[in-house]
């Protein structure tokens, strides 16, 4: 195989799984969320300022995600572009909830690290 058709599919491969990822993140199913991400996935959180709280393996972000949806029922994130290369992926993402009984957003980016077709790492960027 020539490297251009290797590297075609890592792309296809990262670009299918964060897809799914996102798709399952809006759904708030946990279950399928941790069925594509690694045993040892890295999940950086935005929060606390400046750097954001570091989770690492499966039971630790398992516990973070089941805790989020019951903090946030309503929390969506809308992608405004999703770019490819390699194993990596960069979403640009609007993250929408109510907050105080009102509609609420926040911007920000994803930085995806795929190995083979499951999330190792998902470093996440807000601004402001």
């Amino acid at each position: 195989m020539k490297k251009d058709t290797i590297e075609a599919n890592d792309e296809e491969t990262t670009r299918l799984t964060v897809e799914r990822f996102n798709s399952a993140f809006n759904r708030h199913d946990v279950d399928a969320i941790m069925s594509l991400m690694t045993a040892n996935c890295v999940f950086e959180n935005t929060n606390p300022p400046p750097d954001g709280l570091r989770i690492e393996g499966e039971k630790a972000v398992r516990e973070y995600w089941m805790k989020f949806f019951a903090n946030n029922p309503d929390a969506y994130f809308e992608e405004e572009e999703l770019i490819v290369t390699g194993n990596r992926c960069v979403v640009r993402w609007i993250y929408r909830k109510t907050k105080d009984g009102k509609p609420w957003h926040l911007r920000g980016v994803d930085v995806f690290k795929v190995e083979n077709g499951k999330v190792a790492e998902k470093l996440a960027y807000v601004k402001g």
